[in-house]
């Protein structure tokens, strides 16, 4: 084994027996994020942080391990695993194939910027950021530090799959496309299987029955704590129903993105890239005008648009906590 593999192996595994001692300190409350053997786990993990394709796979699994890490009651027991946590995050952090090894800095546009922002943003309700992205700018990985630099939750495809437990629904159905749902072509169904969906959804088509518990789910959690939320429109979901939030879009120069994403997935070509991009813009902006009525990356929708080619994935951060005016 070279010692590539064992360095993996060995972070791998530190990673596994965190998931383990967050669990044990919580008791039932809360499950498992790896919930298969230990070397089957450390497998998997050492597949995922040498693949930049699945890169997004390994930051929601340490994104849901911090989130219940900052749920345990004793403050020293809670400060001594976040301290784990944060180690394990730097070291993940500097691997050449990791999430957030593939910045989207333009160094020229870079040049033009300067900090302007001077006020503070304050609120007596809870911290919610809501994050729109163009897919291939770097903003889930901007999102992820964010709530990481914040010590606040980060909630991307968490979001989806709890809906999907909600509503009994098989991933099979419908999967996750960068922060809004894609469902899979219609089946043909029985009678008896279309009476059954009926009484299931309450009469309503399977992907509005999707969005409604989508919605449910995101107005009680800004209820409740402090996070940032990629995409699934959050930033309107919280409009209508008058809860404070930080609405932010984050996108880059079109041919920016192409080459972030060809950096990220070298299975696909040029091209393949380019239309995989514009498919993806197209389906976004169509599914965020039929449930807003709004225009997916106008900047009248938001409260802060980003050029994350200007700024960069630490940049982008930064602008957004000078924005909010929060030490973390």
């Amino acid at each position: 084994m070279g010692k590539k593999k064992e360095m993996l192996r060995e972070l791998a595994g530190r990673i596994y027996d965190l998931d383990v001692e967050v669990y044990e300190r919580l008791g039932s409350s809360l499950g498992r994020v790896f919930n298969q053997e230990r070397e089957q786990c450390i497998k998997e993990l050492v597949k995922l942080m040498d693949s930049k394709s699945k890169s997004h796979i390994l930051r929601s699994q340490l994104a849901l391990i911090s989130n219940m890490a900052r749920t345990i009651g004793d403050t020293d027991t809670r400060d001594i695993i976040m301290k784990k946590y944060e180690g394990i995050l730097q070291e993940v952090t500097i691997l050449p194939k990791s999430f957030a090894s593939e910045d989207i800095l333009d160094e020229k546009m870079a040049q033009l910027n300067e900090w302007n922002l001077e006020e503070r943003f304050s609120q007596d309700n809870h911290l919610v950021i809501c994050i729109g992205r163009a897919y291939g700018c770097g903003g889930s990985e901007i999102g992820f530090v964010l709530a990481d630099s914040l010590k606040i939750n980060y909630y991307d495809v968490e979001i989806f799959n709890e809906v999907l437990k909600r509503m009994e629904l098989e991933q099979d159905d419908v999967e996750d496309r960068a922060g809004f749902p894609a469902f899979q072509p219609a089946q043909k169904l029985t009678l008896k299987q279309r009476l059954k969906d009926i009484n299931r959804y309450h009469g309503l088509p399977k992907r509005d029955a999707v969005f409604f518990n989508q919605c449910d789910l995101i107005c009680d959690m800004a209820k409740r704590e402090d996070f940032v939320v990629m995409g699934r429109c959050a930033d309107a979901i919280l409009t209508i129903n008058n809860i404070p939030h930080i609405s932010i879009y984050i996108t880059a120069p079109f041919e920016q993105r192409v080459r972030r994403v060809m950096k990220i997935n070298k299975k696909m070509s040029e091209k393949q890239v380019r239309e995989h991009i514009r498919r993806l813009d197209r389906k976004h902006a169509k599914y965020y005008g039929y449930y807003t009525g709004r225009g997916w990356g106008h900047a009248e929708n938001y409260d802060l648009c980003i050029n994350s080619a200007s700024y960069g994935i630490e940049g982008s951060v930064e602008l957004i906590r000078r924005m909010i005016r929060r030490s973390g």
